[in-house]
């Protein structure tokens, strides 16, 4: 631990500060505050109440505001601590407000209704975590079955598109034929043609398939990725040629050599490639919105539109049910970020 505080307490002034040691500590809090400033901020309005959401200016706690039954009344009210033009501060419950002024009554007499200045009086509140808006959308609003939607698409679609991918990769990567460098041209150059352009014939020829309203017509449009295909192209050119020749004088056939050479060599870029799809399809909407019309089959992207609506937004909901579309892409980042700085240099070495 000492060795620990000592490496990140250390100056380049020694035991003075140096101006650059003064930059480099504002530089990483800032860096720090931008990176998980907004995550943090998720996380804890997830627990908010609506009326805590609406709160000018927002906290970052959840806060609740305190309520009491006050005899003659049919809700309870919230409690207020108020500043009486005495000097005395005194517990009060608003029965309504109007502009400026709030109604306001003692609980103990609840028969002289007392006008306040909003200006006069702060909530009495305490830190509460709304946990209900975690409960009821997964118990009673489907979102079980749409985790479970997302899960299997982001599965399926993750090790197609490794599989499909790679297997395009070491194609054009080991193999000599006449057009190869075309190939790899026309792969890359649909990464300039946007998914807004070919949503029209994608859809009619997913409708001709009979894949409309099926998990699958949101999986297969999207496993060849041409950013895959390249990746992978360039981390397999660092794999000498000569163990691929020794393996076929052994008699190995191409698709040994593909699965029990060429995927194990190619490990660090296909997890690099695996974070991206996982990503990708994870957090997909706008293709699954246009090929699910119906409520059981919804991803978690497209269950969440759901409470969005014209004229009323349940931010509540909403920010809890983000929270936990982040839980599967940080915990395959966590696993697999290891390999990502060795796929990633990897892909452009020749």
């Amino acid at each position: 631990m000492r060795n620990v505080s000592a490496f990140l307490l250390r100056r380049r002034g020694g035991r003075g500060w140096h101006w650059t040691d003064i930059f480099t500590w504002f530089w990483l809090i800032a860096g720090f505050l931008v990176m998980f400033g907004p995550a943090v901020w998720l996380v804890n309005s997830s627990f908010k109440t609506p009326a805590a959401l609406a709160e000018f200016p927002p906290t970052i706690l959840p806060y609740v505001t305190a309520e009491t039954v006050v005899e003659g009344y049919d809700k309870p009210l919230p409690l207020y601590e108020v500043k009486l033009p005495d000097g005395t501060v005194q517990v009060l419950a608003e029965v309504r407000r109007i502009g400026i002024v709030a109604q306001m009554v003692d609980p103990e007499n609840p028969g002289e209704i007392i006008k306040v200045n909003i200006q006069d009086r702060t909530p009495k509140r305490s830190v509460s975590f709304a946990f209900d808006n975690y409960v009821r959308p997964l118990v009673v609003n489907d979102f079980v079955l749409y985790l479970q939607n997302s899960v299997f698409v982001t599965v399926m679609a993750t090790l197609i598109t490794l599989l499909t991918n790679s297997m395009a990769a070491f194609a054009l990567s080991k193999y000599n034929f006449r057009g190869r460098s075309a190939v790899m041209m026309l792969i890359v150059a649909t990464l300039m043609v946007p998914l807004s352009v070919i949503l029209v014939p994608l859809y009619s020829v997913i409708s001709a398939m009979g894949l409309f309203n099926s998990l699958w017509g949101v999986i297969l449009p999207t496993v060849a990725t041409p950013t895959g295909v390249f990746m992978l192209r360039q981390y397999m050119l660092t794999i000498p040629d000569e163990l691929i020749d020794a393996a076929r004088m052994d008699k190995a056939s191409e698709w040994q050599i593909y699965w029990r050479i060429i995927l194990p060599l190619t490990a660090p870029a296909l997890a690099v490639l695996a974070i991206f799809s996982v990503v990708w399809r994870w957090n997909d909407f706008l293709w699954p919105l246009i090929v699910l019309s119906r409520k059981e089959l919804y991803t978690l992207q497209v269950g969440l539109n759901t409470y969005a609506g014209e004229l009323n937004v349940q931010w509540h909901y909403i920010l809890a049910m983000t929270v936990v579309t982040m839980i599967p892409v940080v915990l395959v980042f966590v696993f697999l970020q290891r390999f990502i700085t060795t796929g990633i240099a990897g892909t452009g070495l020749k």
